[in-house]
């Protein structure tokens, strides 16, 4: 079974998380397959807009708690994170717009997926948080900046600082989303909106898109790289690790 799934119709390409059992929790092997898988997309002639989505409850609960602080034989804290923050930055770049139909959890790395979508809709069900603080990290792809530049910096120092879920409504007061729909409407609205878009001019689209984000561009990259540096001293820090022994049952 695929960990991404992907169609294009009407100019669309859907991208689907399909881990629905761990509520679409990104482990490395859904990583990998994301990464292939946005490059097919952006390169496909016939995709006009792409569209973001989970299988099952969830739309994506972030890193999976399982792998958590796992690297692959060899790889630095900086080489891991800078390697996920290169994926952010191609869904932040990418000239195609992008459709975020979110439900359930939308957490961590899940929520960063989901506020670097040009447009969010979001099921009425859905919990948003950055959990990180509890294993004592933080966001490091992009969450400081894109809740900042949405939500205000009060807001997004309030996320971070407590890892407090909240639901759709006051995330759409707090322009973390765009719209609220009942979980039933979901995935057809998020279509529609796509059609609807994919349906204009394609290069206009991209003058559009890249015109508005070149306002808080410079903001957010700096961003990713302050939480480079952050997250990798916090990996190394004695709060994480006391934490991931107690986790593990280490000594």
């Amino acid at each position: 079974m695929s960990t991404v799934e992907r169609s294009v119709a009407d100019g669309v390409g859907t991208i689907s998380l399909n881990r629905p059992h761990r509520h679409n929790a990104v482990d490395d092997e859904l990583y990998e397959e994301l990464h292939r898988v946005w490059a097919e997309v952006q390169a496909d002639p016939v995709v006009r807009v792409v569209l973001l989505r989970g299988n099952g409850p969830s739309f994506c609960s972030g890193r999976d708690t399982a792998q958590l602080g796992e690297r692959v034989a060899g790889e630095s804290d900086l080489s891991f994170v800078r390697r996920h923050q290169k994926t952010r930055i191609e869904q932040l770049d990418s000239p195609k717009p992008v459709v975020a139909a979110l439900r359930g959890a939308v957490l961590g790395g899940g929520l960063e997926m989901a506020l670097s979508a040009d447009i969010g809709i979001a099921a009425s069900d859905v919990a948003m948080a950055f959990p990180e603080i509890r294993y004592g990290l933080m966001s490091d792809t992009g969450g400081s900046g894109l809740a900042t530049v949405l939500a205000g910096p009060s807001r997004a120092k309030l996320l971070l600082m407590t890892g407090r879920r909240i639901g759709a409504e006051q995330a759409l007061a707090w322009g973390l989303v765009d719209e609220v729909v009942a979980p039933e409407e979901l995935d057809g609205t998020a279509a529609a909106l796509a059609a609807e878009i994919a349906d204009k001019p394609a290069e206009a689209l991209a003058m559009i898109k890249s015109t508005v984000d070149g306002m808080w561009h410079g903001q957010l990259h700096a961003a990713l790289r302050a939480e480079l540096l952050a997250q990798v001293a916090l990996f190394g820090g004695e709060d994480y690790q006391a934490r991931k022994r107690a986790r593990t049952g280490g000594a």
